[in-house]
């Protein structure tokens, strides 16, 4: 679907295109695999040298429909599906580094991605420099090495809502040759569209709002097509010299702006395996044709939850860059007029203990691993997600000990602030 539409139609109409006689909504190609009359025709495939489906490891009619959908909401020329946010992060630098190099990172990103990144990741050979996203251009770009291949950031981190300088950040890249990845789960396309601000490839965690309704764990790359790999042909190899594994095709020759996305179907999610299903695929696609109107009532929800917690005499601090005194207020302003997200995180006044009481008092909001869905959800770190971790650890990695992630859904806000009331009066 063209992109002259704006994302409320992209929402509902793109990725799925039916011809006559074809179901109006997208069907589930619930089918390991896909038939062929000659062995020349699987042959082409199996080679490159012709799209279509043989195997759903790699490719499936049902996940390249909704990938297109999520493309087309973020800019991009192309995307693929995985299965999980985790998964997608780890295929975005994969794609593109090997043993022996190096990436740079904000220290702020969600914690899961950090030890991907920090611990994982090096016992592939595959080194991270963690960076404060606050410090000045200078001090990032010291951070960078001649084997360095990208630079990595959130829009929103999770947890700490930290709102990132995103032009900021692609000058840098940029400066170096290498490609800025971001990870805009949290303000979704919707609030947000990190390729108009200089990002060269956007990861999703789509089990969040994009599915919306936690049924499903996904995760989604999206290439803008923008970066200029043969400009910098001596930093990627793997998509700049021929691959033996594929007759020594060069992706970039064959596929232009598709190299990118290509590669990472045809070779990583070939040997490593980590697609979504076409049945969470299918569910992905339910979420997204709400999107547009859901995350503008989460945001107007945890806009007035985080009023009513800033007025509070019994919470010690709030984040929210909707709140003017918010310290990313003003970035926020400039990348998310729209709204940013629906999290918010507080800090209760006799901390952590007084903050395990809160949420055990709590009857509509649930305590869950999750975020970002319908229902209000809330979460304390320090005692869950990062409960190995003492006070100083959980300082060193942002996330105060008295932190409570609260996950405004699309209820009645007036619901979830009473909620919020009776529990501090517990």
């Amino acid at each position: 679907m063209t992109k002259q539409f704006k994302p409320e139609t992209l929402c509902v109409q793109a990725g799925w295109t039916p011809k006559k006689g074809e179901p109006r909504v997208l069907p589930i190609y619930q089918s390991t695999t896909f038939k062929y009359e000659t062995s020349e025709q699987m042959a082409r495939l199996f080679d490159l040298e012709e799209s279509g489906y043989f195997y759903t490891r790699l490719q499936n009619p049902t996940n390249d429909a909704v990938a297109a959908k999520i493309a087309a909401l973020e800019g991009g020329v192309a995307a693929m599906l995985t299965s999980s946010g985790q998964s997608a992060n780890f295929y975005a630098i994969f794609n593109i580094c090997q043993a022996g190099d190096h990436f740079v990172c904000s220290s702020t990103i969600y914690g899961g991605t950090f030890n991907l990144f920090g611990v994982t990741m090096k016992k592939l050979g595959i080194e991270v420099t963690f960076i404060n996203p606050d410090a000045p251009e200078e001090e990032i770009s010291a951070a960078f090495r001649p084997n360095t291949k990208a630079l990595f950031g959130e829009t929103i981190s999770n947890p700490t809502l930290e709102v990132l300088d995103i032009e900021k950040f692609a000058r840098i890249a940029h400066k170096h040759g290498v490609p800025l990845i971001i990870d805009n789960t949290f303000p979704t396309p919707i609030n947000c569209r990190p390729f108009e601000w200089g990002a060269d490839i956007v990861v999703h965690s789509t089990t969040k709002y994009m599915d919306g309704h936690a049924t499903s764990v996904g995760g989604a790359i999206v290439d803008s097509g923008n970066f200029d790999w043969d400009a910098h042909a001596d930093k990627f190899p793997g998509l700049c010299t021929p691959d033996e594994s594929y007759h020594g095709l060069t992706y970039t020759k064959a596929f232009g702006k598709m190299a990118y996305i290509t590669k990472a179907t045809a070779q990583l999610m070939r040997d490593l395996g980590s697609i979504q299903s076409p049945q969470n695929a299918f569910l992905l696609n339910l979420g997204l044709e709400t999107l547009h109107l859901r995350m503008p009532q989460h945001c107007k929800n945890a806009q007035a939850v985080a009023e009513y917690l800033s007025k509070n005499d019994k919470v010690a601090w709030v984040n929210y860059c909707g709140l003017p005194g918010d310290k990313y207020h003003e970035l926020a302003q400039k990348y998310m007029p729209n709204g940013s997200c629906g999290v918010v995180t507080f800090g209760l006044k006799g901390g952590r203990d007084v903050a395990i009481k809160f949420m055990d008092s709590l009857k509509l909001a649930a305590i869950v691993t999750h975020v970002a869905d319908a229902r209000t959800c809330v979460l304390h770190p320090a005692s869950h997600t990062h409960r190995q971790l003492t006070d100083e650890q959980l300082m060193e990695a942002g996330v105060r000990p008295d932190l409570i992630r609260f996950s405004v859904g699309i209820e009645n806000a007036d619901d979830i602030i009473a909620d919020i009331e009776q529990a501090l009066n517990a």
